[in-house]
């Protein structure tokens, strides 16, 4: 119950980073609920397959057409094509726009190509479609911090964090954070 309590009082704070973006009803998997549970266990040593279940899901946009576009656009930001990948993945948006992981790919490559106002406003969408997205999560805090929005950055980690607790990157920002507000220097 205690972490169940924990990822809802940081979802409620994401909620309040996004400055109110409106949750679709998009169906969830039913599955999605016990996987996110043992994934939030720190104790389950099965939680890698939990992460690559509820990943999984998430990339199935129940086209396959949509599902070409959405690998496509991957392996352009893996082959470092940024322009390539937006143009793809925009394409994926415009006809799925219920489809969260379309967002969240874009979001990294606008990212990646420096673009923090468009990533934010497609991870603003990512998450209004999947708030349990802790990718989408962990990349707004890494938006907030390049920003300098250190509060913020820090609680968008955390709210990763209580969905997946085993994200190293993500734990050690959090520590770097946490030092950074009390003045410990790291």
């Amino acid at each position: 119950m205690a972490i169940h309590k924990r990822i809802v009082a940081a979802l409620f704070a994401a909620s309040l980073l996004m400055h109110g973006a409106e949750a679709q009803q998009v169906p969830q998997d039913p599955a999605l609920d016990g996987l996110f549970s043992e994934l939030a266990d720190p104790s389950n040593e099965a939680w890698g397959r939990a992460a690559a279940d509820i990943q999984r899901i998430w990339s199935r946009s129940g086209s396959a057409s949509m599902d070409l576009l959405l690998k496509r656009g991957e392996q352009a930001l893996d082959a470092g094509d940024l322009t390539q990948a937006i143009a793809h993945l925009t394409a994926l948006t415009d006809h799925d726009p219920d489809f969260a992981e379309g967002w969240n790919a874009r979001a990294t490559a606008y990212y990646m190509r420096g673009d923090y106002g468009q990533a934010l406003a497609d991870i603003a969408k990512t998450l209004a479609l999947q708030p349990r997205h802790w990718g989408a999560l962990a990349g707004l805090g890494a938006i907030l911090d390049d920003m300098g929005e250190t509060k913020k950055a820090l609680a968008a980690y955390q709210a990763s964090l209580a969905l997946n607790p085993h994200q190293d990157d993500v734990t050690d920002a959090v520590a770097r954070l946490e030092g950074l507000q009390s003045g410990t220097s790291l």
